[in-house]
């Protein structure tokens, strides 16, 4: 259930989006909360990147809308919609041999034009952004010479310097070792909490999702199936549902927070 109390930072109304003519997400209606963490949970295939670029407005709806703060994102400027609105996609690359400094610094792009070229401000968001991702020692090495967790900062730190309220992040720990996938998450936790953004992420942990988030949202085939705080979402009939699996639900002792055990066939024999 979604708290209609709180300020919602992005809608989608009937939204249908496909690849190639195939139809992936169909009719959907959500509402992501403002100023809270969101995580979007689903078996592979399920949608949820699709879903995210949809929200971004990198792929065009078959029918409906998604709107920004009320307004229809398909009606804003780019350059506006990229002032308010930050993505990071799943593995992003960058250029051989450019700096942590000088990939932040793209994150202003959206705020220049040839009447407003580098300023000030300019260089306090990128080195703000450094700080708040703690890469200050990294801050001129080539981004390829970083350790996986380090570049996933060093892109978050871009997506900070866009210096937009709302970030949407496709799988923002992927290939990351357990170490590295905590490190991003308390970045991001730590932008949430201390300044306010509201962040959208992709993530294949159930369980990370639960710890880092105040609202999940569970797809399957396209479909809602539950949004709400972890709390009511997760369930043994959820994950059932929705991943096809069989589990038990316990309280995380270290967050209090769901915590799923799946059941194999292993357990059976």
């Amino acid at each position: 259930m979604s708290n209609t109390a709180t300020p919602i930072a992005l809608t989608t109304r009937t939204l249908t989006l496909a690849y190639a003519g195939n139809v992936i997400i169909k009719g959907l209606d959500l509402e992501v909360p403002q100023e809270q963490i969101t995580t979007l949970v689903g078996p592979n295939g399920c949608g949820k990147s699709t879903l995210l670029r949809g929200m971004a407005r990198l792929l065009r709806p078959l029918g409906g809308a998604v709107y920004l703060d009320g307004e229809a994102i398909a009606r804003l400027p780019s350059r506006t919609l990229a002032q308010r609105l930050g993505i990071l996609p799943q593995s992003p690359v960058a250029p051989e041999g450019l700096t942590v400094r000088e990939l932040v610094a793209q994150g202003r792009y959206p705020h220049q034009s040839w009447l407003r070229q580098w300023s000030k401000d300019d260089a306090q968001q990128v080195e703000e952004a450094i700080a708040t991702t703690h890469l200050h020692d990294f801050a001129n090495r080539p981004l390829d010479s970083l350790s996986g967790g380090q570049r996933q900062r060093a892109w978050i730190a871009m997506a900070l310097a866009q210096n937009t309220q709302t970030l949407l992040l496709d799988e923002p720990t992927t290939y990351l070792d357990l170490a590295h996938q905590i490190e991003v998450l308390d970045v991001l936790y730590r932008l949430n909490r201390e300044g306010g953004r509201t962040i959208v992420m992709v993530l294949h942990d159930l369980n990370m999702a639960c710890r880092y988030s105040h609202h999940l949202v569970a797809l399957r085939s396209g479909q809602l199936i539950a949004q709400g705080p972890p709390s009511e979402v997760v369930t043994e009939a959820m994950v059932e549902q929705v991943f096809a699996l069989r589990s038990r639900i316990f309280t995380d002792p270290v967050s209090n927070t769901p915590l799923c055990v799946p059941i194999s066939q292993m357990a059976e024999l």
